[in-house]
């Protein structure tokens, strides 16, 4: 993960053209001239030994010729001297390049590395970053830069786009340039050899001239990286995302139920739902959705309230609000009773509100007011269609007022062209969200809803380990290493179960019979009646062939039913192996739901989970939700929540509710179990029984290979280091040293305002009064892949803790410098708690295999300049009134 460099290419004082041209609709004559016409305030300065002078600027013939070192360099050369090119730049000192040229990853030199290879290790020894190959460009309206070849210019704005498709961004910015719509940074990330779109992200995730990120993606490539970067960027700010490709892919080859129904686009929209962020499905919602969710206020719930001035646009909003999964609020019986007092005696008396089309301005402020302090309800949905009786203007003028200081959301929907274009503008005007019809309205409240949703998702931080499910792993990973041993990729019925046990997910008492006679001796011991399956390594769903023999009651049944079986097999496999039989009791659970519960490994995402309505008929009924691994509670039950089989589990008439904290139990198990043995490929429990009384596993398959990565390094997001976690003794006072958790919020808060001013000064060199809450965000949401902070905190009361100091450090992307910074509470400094923060942080640092921290520090600073002497650490000067500090952590020397 890199944003290094990257201020070179989004912030330049000079560009370079390589490939500078004066022919006509060539690709260096367009970005020389968008240089110009984009009044770039910075040097212009073209390469071409063909000319002397474009455009009546010099021209130079070499990058060693130039007369000062290019920040940025657009390169539009062919293919063949790009590597040479980036190589010179690098020498003279430029950090940044965008290569529009294509075709570098299809083109192999001498040396037998493709061009696009040649160019990475051209640009590596320099730290020079490379936007592209085979991209349109770049665009910063704010500096007048457009190095691009894109047919018009950006205008300014607070949103930045960035897209994987060339085409899409040349349309898109006509489009918005149609409309108004203006950009911080318009980007076209090409082939994205390196900088690509988790670098982008995390570079717009703290730019102060974005306040909301658009994304095009196709494809990603680093699962781990995109995802500390898209989280990272979405706790600051709005990310959207157009994700291309929905069709399902690869499902034909999986050897599991879970494989063949956890589609690439579900991995993906599972993900851009753990990031925080918010997906829509055109360019249009895209732009939508960033006006609505830059307006909206913080939404508690998904229940909406419909007002109308007609029936008919009410029944439109509410069709389109059950179509989308959405809820009509309930109105309380108090609600109901004032609404009486005045509305007309023919009015809906529900939800819709509709309050009959010779409404006059009062009754439309006096039922908004009451819809307002509904309990039932978290938004209000205003619909009006033009009449004869009041201006729609007039409406609007009064209501608008009272929608401002509502803390509820209101979206309006005036209908009609002319006679509502002044209502329209009005609340526009206002900042409140109005659209053309009753379903964009409604959609808009969606995307409020689902954002919301996706946030609070974002700040689930499952931990790496749980001390509430007891786990033996040794058995679980016996039982895999020796089916591995042996040549097999598929764990039999029994060693899948024998794994499930071992994570505590209760599986029915299922033995193996290698005969026709064991299996009957098998059964006689479980006791009748008994459930017979084959066994073979060749057969990956038994009920397909009639391998699975429900009820039977006596051993003479058991006998002729392994028979039977026998003979299908060799009728449908003749050539499959058969190890014999699975002999299990017979469960009687007449209201059990059949359910499916499952893992698979995403080519890019990694291990995946997937919940659904199970059964024979799984594929077919297609009744599922995938999330990313690690899961907690609140993670486990959304992923239930999502399907449709989650109604039939909350119970109907006369069956009770199932056990959903045993299902969500079930799916941490699963996280927890592919975390610890990464041998795991796939993994299906179908069906899986669940009822009141909990759940049981009745049959389960395993994939596993060979692997020689670690659980953990297979997700795509890393759980919270819970093993970190320790408990000291301090000044008579037991203090829990732990990684810092988005929940830390408040407590942070509280010992930022315990500080004095000093402190504050000495820790961001300015003094500040309050802590942002984008800043805060930013110092309790870490991504733990990229960053450590460790708190020491104690509890003040039960249950309650408060934090006495805090240090953190961030590693660059080569993990070789870590820029560490440390700040104990007011009150407490020189009492040892300094020392003991700086210790754990080097220990974790060095377990890391991070070489150095570097700090910086006020030169009067004293403590913090004597806390790092004291450990060994080196203090020099920098800038006027600053030290630089350097701890070696390839040292082993003790502190003084």
């Amino acid at each position: 993960m890199s944003i290094r460099n990257l201020e070179h290419l989004f912030r330049p004082r000079s560009v370079a053209i390589i490939g500078a041209s004066e022919t006509p609709r060539s690709v260096g004559a367009t970005v020389l001239h968008n240089l110009i016409e984009g009044k770039f305030g910075g040097a212009i300065m073209p390469v071409n030994p063909k000319y002397r002078e474009l455009a009546g600027i010099k021209v130079y013939p070499t990058v060693a010729s130039l007369p000062e070192v290019p920040e940025l360099a657009a390169i539009c050369t062919p293919p063949a001297v790009v590597p040479d090119l980036i190589g010179q730049l690098g020498a003279r000192g430029t950090k940044a390049a965008v290569v529009i040229t294509a075709g570098l990853g299809a083109i192999k030199n001498p040396q037998g590395s493709t061009l696009k290879e040649a160019m990475l290790a051209a640009a590596k020894p320099h730290l020079l970053r490379v936007l592209g190959p085979n991209c349109v460009g770049l665009l910063v309206p704010s500096l007048g830069l457009n190095a691009s070849f894109a047919h018009t210019h950006a205008l300014p704005g607070k949103i930045a786009f960035v897209s994987q498709s060339g085409a899409l961004v040349t349309a898109v910015l006509d489009w918005a340039k149609s409309r108004g719509i203006g950009f911080s940074k318009f980007i076209s990330l090409g082939d994205g050899a390196d900088v690509d779109c988790g670098d982008v992200l995390d570079y717009l995730a703290s730019d102060p001239e974005t306040h909301a990120i658009l994304l095009y993606i196709e494809a990603i490539t680093s699962a781990r990286k995109f995802m500390s970067a898209a989280r990272a960027a979405a706790r600051n700010k709005p990310v959207l995302v157009v994700k291309a490709g929905r069709a399902p892919e690869g499902a034909k080859a999986a050897a599991s139920h879970t494989g063949a129904l956890a589609g690439s686009d579900d991995v993906y929209d599972a993900a851009i739902r753990r990031a925080g962020m918010l997906r829509v499905f055109s360019t249009e919602d895209l732009f939508a959705a960033v006006e609505t969710l830059a307006r909206a206020r913080p939404l508690a719930g998904d229940r909406l309230t419909i007002m109308t001035n007609g029936g008919g646009p009410g029944v439109m909003a509410t069709d389109a609000l059950i179509g989308a999964q959405g809820r009509l609020a309930s109105l309380s019986p108090e609600t109901l009773r004032k609404l009486d007092t005045f509305l007309p005696f023919n009015w809906s008396r529900g939800n819709p509100v509709d309050i009959i089309g010779d409404a006059p301005v009062e009754r439309y402020l006096q039922t908004l007011q009451i819809l307002l302090d509904e309990p039932q309800s978290d938004a209000v949905l205003f619909i009006h269609a033009p009449t004869a009786i009041v201006p729609s203007a007039e409406i609007a003028t009064a209501v608008a007022p009272v929608v401002k200081k509502a803390q509820r959301n209101v979206l309006a929907c005036w209908l009609g062209g002319d006679a509502v274009r002044l209502a329209r503008n009005t609340f526009e005007e206002a900042g409140i969200p109005a659209y053309d019809t009753p379903e964009e309205a409604v959609r808009a409240f969606v995307q409020i809803v689902q954002y919301r949703r996706n946030q609070d998702l974002l700040m689930e931080v499952p931990p790496s380990r749980s001390a509430e499910f007891v786990h033996d792993r040794e058995k679980a990973h016996a039982v895999v290493k020796g089916a591995l041993a042996e040549g097999r990729t598929m764990l039999s019925e029994p060693e899948a179960k024998a794994v499930l046990s071992a994570y505590s997910i209760p599986v029915v008492d299922t033995r193996i019979a290698t005969t026709v006679e064991e299996a009957v001796k098998v059964a006689l011991e479980l006791g009748f009646p008994v459930a017979l399956k084959i066994l073979s390594p060749d057969i990956t769903h038994k009920s397909d062939m009639g391998g699975v023999v429900l009820d039977l009651q006596t051993a003479a049944a058991v006998e002729a039913a392994a028979k039977a079986v026998q003979e299908r097999l060799r009728q449908y496999r003749p050539r499959a192996s058969l190890k014999g039989f699975t002999v299990q009791t017979m469960v009687r659970r007449p209201n059990a739901h059949e359910l499916i519960v499952g893992v698979t490994t995403d080519a890019v995402f990694g291990p995946v989970v997937l919940f659904g309505q199970g059964g024979t008929a799984v594929e077919v009924t297609a009744d599922r939700a995938v999330g990313l691994p690690p899961l907690n509670t609140v993670l486990a039950l959304d992923l239930i929540s999502r399907t449709r089989i989650s109604k039939l589990l909350a119970g109907y008439r006369d069956r009770l509710p199932a056990d959903i904290s045993a299902i969500s139990r079930t799916l941490i198990q699963l996280a927890h179990l592919i975390a610890d043995i990464r041998e795991i490929v796939e993994l299906d429990i179908n069906p899986l029984l669940a009822d009141d009384r909990g759940v049981l596993a009745l049959d389960a398959r395993v994939v596993v290979a060979p692997s020689d990565a670690t659980g953990l390094d297979r997700f795509a997001i890393r759980p919270y280091p819970e093993e970190l976690e320790e408990w000291i003794s301090w000044q008579g006072r037991k203090v829990l040293l732990r990684p810092i958790r988005p929940e830390d919020g408040t407590q942070h808060v509280e010992f930022f305002n315990a500080l004095d001013p000093d402190d504050i000064r000495y820790r961001v060199f300015i003094r500040i009064r309050e802590l942002p809450r984008s800043q805060l965000a930013r110092l309790t949401q870490i991504d733990y892949d990229r960053e450590m902070a460790f708190i020491a905190a104690c509890e003040r009361e039960p249950g309650r803790f408060e934090t006495l100091g805090v240090v953190r450090a961030i590693a660059d992307p080569d993990n070789v410098t870590a820029e560490f910074a440390i700040i104990v509470r007011s009150d407490l400094k020189g009492q040892g708690l300094g020392p003991i923060l700086f210790k754990k942080l080097i220990d974790y640092c060095r377990s890391r295999g991070t070489k150095e921290l570097v700090g910086e520090a006020l030169a009067d600073n004293q403590r913090v300049i004597g806390l790092v002497r004291g450990f060994g650490g080196v203090v020099t000067h920098s800038e006027p009134g600053t030290v630089g500090l350097r701890f070696d952590l390839t040292s082993s020397r003790a502190p003084s």
